[in-house]
């Protein structure tokens, strides 16, 4: 049994780790802004601490004597449509807590044995058909630029000899939650379709894979730096929304030009049009085993439960 603190919680992923790591045992400690809705959402936690990463001094002590912190919060990258403002919080939100977090646990005197935290496939930027390992230079724009600070803040973990994790993540799909679900609409009134061009790569990964990725994180030791965290079978937009539409029976001919999801969605479009082709190689090195490695059986897996 491990003592793990959790940042992020109530989010997508944060509630499914937190019931697994319950299941098996774990103590969890969440780290929330929110603790009365937090113990409504998370009713099986038990133990739950008040979170602002501008303010360190109200939960440095619960990281002293854990064994793994979890670092999975940052604002919202479409919670608001992007101006100067909002960019700043999206970047200091992910910069400044992981910041204090590393130097919290540089204080404790009993120091975790791992920090998982975090990052995303558009620390690349938009790189064409070239296949990105982890590896692969980094990308220039808006949100590579915060990628690469939050892992630098992260990675500055490794001078206390702590085993850091970064896991760069794919579009993560859950039928109830993100990406798929905002998809899933346009498809079943039949006006659904490729978002930009469609040639785009676009490297995904099922729910499920996500929340083993980070429960290897944490029993691994062997895993550490930054990880591509999606699936080894990328594809392209126009075969993303093909097998959408195959597994709901509608058609896929309805395209969102970039020009439109510009409009829409504003600078936040460059994360949906970019050409992201991911390769985990280091899951594949650690012989991960992924339960859905291909597209069709992870929609139909996630649809289906609708």
């Amino acid at each position: 049994m491990s003592k793990i603190i959790i940042t992020g919680a109530t989010g997508m992923i944060g509630q499914d780790l937190c019931r697994i790591l319950v299941e098996r045992k774990d103590e969890i400690i969440v780290f929330t802004r929110n603790v009365d809705r937090a113990k409504t959402e998370l009713p099986f936690v038990k133990h739950f601490v008040e979170w602002n990463y501008k303010k360190p001094e109200n939960w440095q002590n619960e990281i002293d004597g854990s064994d793994v912190v979890i670092h999975l919060a940052g604002a919202n990258l479409f919670g608001r449509r992007w101006n100067d403002k909002y960019k700043k919080i999206i970047l200091e939100s992910r910069e400044i807590g992981t910041r204090n977090i590393v130097e919290t646990i540089k204080k404790a005197k009993k120091k975790p044995e791992a920090l998982i935290c975090s990052s995303g496939i558009n620390i690349y930027s938009d790189s064409g058909n070239e296949t990105l390992t982890e590896k692969s230079d980094l990308g220039k724009d808006f949100l590579a630029e915060v990628c690469k600070r939050w892992e630098d803040e992260a990675e500055k973990v490794e001078e206390s000899g702590i085993r850091r994790v970064s896991l760069r993540t794919g579009v993560v799909l859950d039928e109830n939650d993100g990406a798929l679900k905002k998809m899933l609409l346009p498809f079943k009134l039949f006006v659904g379709g490729p978002l930009g061009s469609g040639k785009q790569w676009f490297s995904w990964i099922h729910k499920n894979d996500m929340l083993n990725i980070i429960i290897n994180s944490i029993d691994n030791d062997n895993l550490k730096g930054p990880v591509n965290a999606s699936s080894p079978n990328p594809v392209t937009m126009n075969q993303f929304a093909k097998t959408m539409g195959k597994v709901l029976h509608r058609p896929a001919i309805f395209k969102v030009p970039e020009f439109a999801l510009k409009i829409a969605v504003g600078e936040g479009a460059v994360s949906i049009v970019s050409s992201l082709r991911i390769k985990p190689q280091k899951l594949i090195r650690n012989n991960f085993k992924f339960e859905f490695e291909s597209l069709q059986p992870a929609l139909e897996n996630l649809i289906n439960k609708k």
